[in-house]
C-alpha cells in the first residue's frame, strides 16, 4: 500500500471507532504501533484529522430532525447566518448551488419546538423563502 492509502485506511478505521487502541490499528494495518502513532500525530498536525467527537445514538438525539432549504435575498447572507446561528435548534448550515442558497439541519425535542424554529427562520430578515423536510428515519449514516 502507498502512504496515502495507509493514511486513508487509518482514518477510515478511526472513523469507525476512534477509541480503537493504537496496537489494534497497527495490527489491522500491518504496521508497527509507533508508526501508526506517528501517522496519527502527523494527520492531526496537518489538519487531516481536525478532532475527535462522539456520535449520538437514537436515545441521545433529539426526537425530531429536519432539513430546511432556504432562499435568501442578495447580500443578506451574513445577517441570515447570524440569525440562524442564534437559533438553538439549528445544528448545521451549508451553502449550496442551485435554486436554494442554504441548507440548514435542525433538531427539536417536540413538534412545537420544531415549528417555532421553522417560524423563526421564515421570519428572519433576508429570507426569501424556505422549504422544510422532516426526517422520518435514517437508512444510511456514515458520519
Amino acid at each position: 500500500m502507498k502512504s496515502d492509502e495507509v493514511d486513508a485506511k487509518l482514518v477510515a478505521l478511526l472513523a469507525e471507532n476512534v477509541r480503537t487502541p493504537v496496537a489494534t490499528l497497527a495490527r489491522r494495518l500491518g504496521l508497527a504501533r509507533t508508526t501508526v502513532q506517528t501517522r496519527i500525530e502527523r494527520l492531526e498536525t496537518t489538519g487531516a484529522i481536525a478532532g475527535y467527537t462522539i456520535r449520538r445514538g437514537a436515545k441521545g438525539r433529539a426526537a425530531l430532525r429536519a432539513t430546511v432549504l432556504i432562499s435568501i435575498e442578495p447580500r443578506s447572507g451574513p445577517a441570515v447566518l447570524a440569525r440562524l446561528k442564534a437559533l438553538s435548534g439549528v445544528e448545521q448550515v451549508h451553502t449550496t448551488s442551485g435554486r436554494w442558497d442554504l441548507i440548514a439541519l435542525l433538531s427539536a425535542p417536540t413538534t412545537e419546538a420544531l415549528d417555532d424554529t421553522l417560524d423563526d427562520i421564515g421570519a428572519a430578515k433576508g429570507v426569501r423563502s424556505s422549504e422544510s423536510l422532516i426526517h422520518l428515519s435514517t437508512k444510511i449514516d456514515r458520519s
